[in-house]
């Protein structure tokens, strides 16, 4: 059995004062009053492993053109069964700058050049192949808005505006769903799917969430359709040019979470001229489910602690920001059984600070994934 004390030790549910953390293998066992008697390593702060719920790392790699970059694949609009992890190189440089930022957990998406891009997946920043990072799969990714209008130089047909694009994937749905009602009619013709349509299916039958990127409030209401129209089970990532809460209200109404962000960015196209910081007031007071995101290497990876000031500037407190990239972004991917919050049988995968990790001079004096020393400062 491992031991460390801790004199603050976030959980991702609360705070507790001077008490030890023992694991044995890879799960936490106790989180118990500090041991007075004992000599252990002692820490400032301890707070639970960081997740972000959206990016590309491993795709666009530091380091790397930009020719190489493997986000986006250009042969198709509608690329529903491509599997994201079979792009994840994970000699990136940036896991290891991930790592020793304590951000140990990371939802891998195609990027958002296509209307359905494939497969996402959960993954171990710190494993040595794409087999060992694997931890769950969190949806197929979609993108609505400007994106997928903005690529018409690419392969096969491409779209020339939002209703062409939504048309696209419309057509693909009925067409699926066509199958299925023969499918459930007991037809002597057994239906056969495609691959892009097997994932489809999934997705109407409600097996798979759709992870859609989209940044506007009207973007999200032509989502709302689909959503009425078609019964899907969806997380909206981004909003970021949203600057209104009835957007964020309606979303909670329905019990559809988001993944914000990334804050810190530029807004480089014309759907983010309402992108600002303050937006997330809306996002806070609506009530909604959400998580956070750096869509690295938008912004990089080992900065999501860093996003967080602004919601401590509108006013969270400390463990609740924490909350949003331990405890939050686990639950929205799925993985809250394992991940999010320190407690006893869940992995033990945890940050060892130098001082409050919200100071700017604060940093990562050690880092342990699944109970295994990953970073030691010095």
């Amino acid at each position: 059995m491992q031991t460390i004390q801790a004199g603050m030790l976030y959980t991702g549910k609360e705070v507790l004062r001077n008490v030890t953390l023992r694991w044995e293998g890879t799960i936490l066992s106790a989180i118990e009053p500090a041991d007075t008697g004992a000599t252990l390593t002692t820490y400032p702060v301890v707070t639970p492993a960081l997740i972000d719920a959206h990016s590309h790392i491993g795709l666009i790699r530091s380091g790397e053109p930009q020719a190489e970059a493997e986000a986006n694949d250009q042969m198709e609009a509608i690329l529903a069964h491509a599997d994201v992890l079979d792009s994840i190189q994970m000699d990136d440089p940036g896991f290891r700058d991930s790592i020793e930022s304590g951000v140990l957990y990371a939802c891998v998406l195609p990027g958002s050049g296509n209307i359905v891009g494939g497969d996402s997946a959960v993954i171990r920043n710190y494993a040595p192949n794409t087999n060992a990072a694997l931890i769950r799969r969190a949806g197929i990714k979609a993108a609505f808005g400007y994106n997928p209008m903005g690529v018409r130089d690419w392969k096969g047909t491409r779209p020339y505006t939002r209703m062409g694009a939504l048309a696209m994937l419309r057509a693909r749905l009925h067409d699926v769903r066509s199958k299925l009602g023969k499918e459930a009619s007991g037809s002597p013709e057994a239906p056969v799917y495609s691959a892009d349509e097997a994932v489809l299916r999934a997705l109407l039958r409600r097996e798979k969430r759709l992870r859609v990127h989209v940044h506007k409030a009207d973007d999200v209401a032509a989502l709302l359709r689909f959503v009425d129209e078609f019964g899907l089970d969806i997380v909206v990532e981004h909003t970021c040019d949203v600057h209104e809460i009835a957007t964020y209200n309606e979303l909670a109404a329905r019990g559809i979470p988001v993944v914000y962000g990334p804050l810190d960015t530029l807004a480089y196209k014309t759907e983010l001229k309402h992108e600002s910081w303050r937006n997330i007031e809306y996002l806070i007071n609506s009530g909604v489910t959400y998580g956070l995101m750096t869509d690295h290497p938008v912004i990089l990876q080992k900065t999501l602690l860093l996003t967080l000031r602004w919601f401590l500037r509108v006013g969270l407190s400390k463990q609740q920001a924490l909350e949003i990239i331990t405890r939050q972004n686990a639950a929205i991917l799925g993985i809250n059984d394992v991940l999010g919050t320190l407690e006893p049988g869940k992995w033990a995968s945890f940050v060892c600070w130098s001082g409050d990790p919200f100071a700017l001079e604060s940093y990562p004096l050690a880092v342990y994934g699944e109970g295994a020393l990953l970073h030691q400062e010095g």
